[in-house]
């Protein structure tokens, strides 16, 4: 799973960088990054997160207990979602203009008319993804649900591939000119819409013969009545309002930062300051999270559901308590290293494609991100002992906090901070608003639990802190050392990542090693043992 994961994420990082070498970080960039990001938006917000909170543990309750290995329930759980998710796809297609309306309120102003437009046409190329961003994470929570687990994390890769085509056309057919909402063509924009929606389709499509290997054959069934599914729609509202809690907040976290986008272009800041430096940003940031933590989660979710079918706490708590440790020893390095090298990280990254300044601001961004990665995996893989007893309510009074805060530090940065520092506010507003939830979250799943075995985990938090942060030292004073004599830019950011990444790497292992960290230990040993 997780080999899986960082071959997709680092194409999805190619990806992305080709995307901005064709198309910019300015807000031409943000009229395509809102439209595509929206489809998601209204999938999780309408279906996903019901489907990623509830699928799994229904699922395996119904393969334990019904007599035909839960197959009539799936083929039901199946043809009542598809049904779901072609109607809200209709319909987000023919209200394409009123959702770009409500997700980027800043292009409607007579200074951006083209925008608008542009953003619109996008929509309703990429809307159509919503259906089968949907189709991939039903039959991929099929496949986990029966004990395939690395289809799920290897299909992205097909998507992935796809868009660096469709990119690498579009730079062909602009010649490697940046457009503009005034100088793109409708040829230009069908190209790289349709070309991107292709890639969700491929995504899909890839894992629907898996199933077929694994004996399930997908039948229709319409008779939903009396059919043991109410169980789940009853925890899927629960999950809905909370996704519904999570998509207001990044409402107005768009609606800020495509203004923000705005203001700087009529103010005449040429650096990309809006809505596509804050994902750019906050996609890196996801990478360790992706690889690690939602790999154990996706391991550990069946068997914590199974623990806690049967009644027994105290494996669901074991679980728990192995999880976060295995977790902690990824992503804490990871969150010290984006804040160490961020700004060099994002450079050699994104330098070629789209310019130093738009690269380093990236940097920032992600700076003001980089520590969030530990509260966001732990609260992330803490509510997933929730779902295991498939309590879908507790997470929804929790998810409140998180986003109050958020908002509130959105709109503190908005009306505190100068108009190229407003995206790194906001993410440094994320950062404060899950290092809260995380706490909320442990203490109310501990006495849930009956204890979260706190001291062992505290205790390996910060064995695991203490060697990153001593291992990083050396890689910050090497790293800010170089640009402060040599000066920005791609050849200095490439030597920071490579002496002073190396060499906190080493430490680290090193450091790891002498204070006997057993998880360390463990993890390196599972990865000796995994198959090529």
């Amino acid at each position: 799973m997780a080999a899986g994961t960082v071959v997709s994420r680092l194409t999805g990082f190619l990806r992305d960088m080709v995307i901005a070498g064709a198309i910019g970080t300015a807000i031409f960039a943000d009229t395509y990054n809102v439209a595509n990001t929206i489809p998601n938006i209204l999938y999780i917000l309408l279906v996903g997160g019901a489907l990623n909170a509830v699928l799994i543990p229904q699922l395996t309750r119904a393969m334990s207990t019904n007599k035909d290995g839960g197959l009539a329930y799936t083929n039901r759980m199946l043809t009542s979602t598809m049904l779901v998710l072609l109607v809200v796809t209709v319909v987000a297609v023919v209200a394409a203009p009123l959702i770009i309306r409500l997700y980027a309120w800043a292009y409607t102003g007579s200074n951006n008319v083209a925008e608008f437009d542009v953003a619109t046409t996008f929509a309703r190329f990429l809307l159509p993804q919503i259906f089968f961003y949907g189709l991939f994470v039903l039959v991929g929570q099929i496949l986990n649900a029966r004990g395939s687990f690395g289809p799920m994390m290897w299909a992205p890769i097909v998507n992935n591939i796809v868009v660096i085509a469709t990119g690498l056309v579009f730079i062909f057919v602009t010649s490697g000119h940046k457009p503009t909402a005034e100088t793109v063509s409708s040829g230009e924009l069908r190209l790289l819409g349709i070309g991107t929606t292709l890639g969700v389709i491929a995504q899909a499509a890839l894992l629907i013969p898996l199933l077929r290997r694994l004996g399930f054959r997908f039948r229709p069934q319409f008779d939903f009545r009396g059919a043991g599914l109410g169980p789940a729609y009853k925890a899927a509202t629960w999950t809905i309002i909370f996704v519904l809690i999570n998509q207001i907040g990044y409402l107005i976290v768009v609606q800020v930062a495509t203004a923000v986008g705005a203001a700087a272009t009529n103010e005449g800041i040429t650096t990309g300051v809006g809505f596509t430096p804050y994902t750019k940003a906050y996609l890196i940031m996801l990478l360790p999270h992706a690889v690690i933590t939602v790999s154990v989660v996706t391991a550990l979710l069946p068997r914590m559901s199974r623990a806690a079918a049967a009644g027994v706490a105290t494996a669901v708590r074991l679980d728990m308590s192995e999880g976060l440790r295995l977790v902690g020893v990824a992503i804490i390095p990871a969150a010290i290293a984006f804040f160490v090298l961020g700004p060099d990280l994002a450079t050699a990254m994104f330098d070629a494609f789209v310019g130093l300044d738009n690269a380093e601001y990236i940097g920032w961004v992600l700076m003001a991100f980089a520590l969030c990665l530990i509260p966001f995996s732990v609260h992330h893989l803490l509510l997933r002992g929730f779902y295991a007893f498939e309590d879908t309510r507790t997470p929804v009074r929790i998810n409140v906090w998180i986003n109050v805060i958020n908002v509130i530090a959105v709109l503190l940065a908005w009306w505190l901070l100068p108009t190229e520092w407003v995206v790194v506010g906001m993410a440094a507003g994320y950062t404060l608003s899950y290092a809260v939830g995380a706490l909320i979250t442990s203490r109310t799943l501990s006495k849930r639990l009956g204890g979260l075995d706190g001291r062992r985990i505290a205790r390996t938090y910060g064995l695991l802190g203490f060697a990153a942060c001593a291992a990083a030292l050396p890689a910050a004073i090497l790293a800010w050392g170089l640009r402060a004599t040599v000066g920005a830019g791609l050849g200095t950011s490439i030597t920071s990542l490579i002496l002073g990444g190396g060499l906190m790497i080493v430490l680290y292992l090193i450091f790891c090693f002498k204070l006997r960290i057993s998880e360390f230990a463990r993890l390196v040993g599972m990865l000796r043992r995994s198959p090529t």
